[in-house]
């Protein structure tokens, strides 16, 4: 039996909101739920817009106290109903409903002393932004830190007013791709899997990747490939997920829920109902 107040959503005050490109907008909510300051990276919350549902969102940053709540950030785009209604309709002072945070998360705690690589792709980024703030806040504790994130154009990419700071991180190694050539474009060209072969995978390395499902596909088998232990590779299937706590079953994958047993996996655990779902 699922308990009624889990599926009941808090109250958030939308603080503020940053365009990132013409169908991604950022969101910073503060709520002063509880439970909102037990969030960790890799996990996600369903936004509830009145009139209109749910979508479920990751969190895009570390969640932070502030003023007896917390700040949550959320990078948003808009691809259904909600989510455009969101971009287009939701302004600075509104309230939206938000319940969870559900789902597992990125095992970072099992990643000190390690080497790290992030690799993302399009908004996928999103949910690995509060993995690389981590790394970066606690850069003592880890080995190599590279970074890889493709978009479509200079014009997809998100963060943009934050690439002077990643490139400041001690000792990262960065990897920004395009799809195509573009003008004044000065970083590589290219599909995420491609950077890999740019870099030296000799370390002790925890992989984590997110994007579009069919590029963790081929990055993870590239990893394999190149000698990566898929139990090493850590990807995020966040897909046709709507109650979040695991009663629905639309998002059933194999014999895992997503909501509840993911969104984070190991390659090792779902590689082959990838191959079966034809990710």
């Amino acid at each position: 039996m699922v308990r009624n107040d889990i599926l009941v959503p808090s109250i958030a005050n939308v603080k503020e909101i940053i365009n990132e490109t013409s169908d991604i907008k950022t969101y910073k909510l503060f709520s002063n739920a509880e439970k909102a300051q037990k969030f960790k990276p890799g996990q996600f919350v369903m936004v509830y817009l009145k009139g209109f549902g749910e979508v479920p969102i990751s969190l895009s940053d570390l969640v932070y106290e502030e003023d007896g709540g917390s700040l949550i950030t959320l990078t948003i785009r808009g691809t259904g109903t909600v989510t455009k209604y969101m971009l287009s309709t939701v302004n600075i002072g509104d309230k939206i409903g938000i319940r969870g945070p559900y789902g597992n998360n990125w095992p970072i705690e099992e990643a000190l002393g390690k080497d790290i690589l992030i690799a993302g792709g399009g908004i996928g980024f999103a949910p690995l932004r509060p993995v690389l703030r981590f790394v970066s806040n606690n850069r003592q504790k880890f080995g190599r830190l590279v970074v890889i994130y493709g978009a479509r154009s200079p014009n997809d990419i998100i963060y943009k007013y934050e690439i002077e700071e990643y490139k400041k991180i001690p000792g990262i190694e960065l990897f920004l791709t395009i799809d195509k050539p573009a003008e004044d474009w000065k970083w590589n060209v290219g599909f995420v899997p491609d950077m890999l072969d740019k870099v030296k995978l000799d370390g002790d390395f925890k992989y984590f990747v997110c994007g579009p499902e069919i590029m963790m596909k081929i990055t993870a088998k590239k990893l394999v490939n190149k000698g990566a232990d898929p139990r090493d590779i850590f990807v995020s299937l966040e897909r046709r997920m709507r109650c979040g706590v695991g009663i629905c079953g639309t998002c059933q994958l194999g014999h895992y829920y997503v909501c509840k047993d993911g969104p984070v996996f190991s390659f090792d655990q779902v590689s082959q109902y990838m191959e079966v779902e034809g990710i």
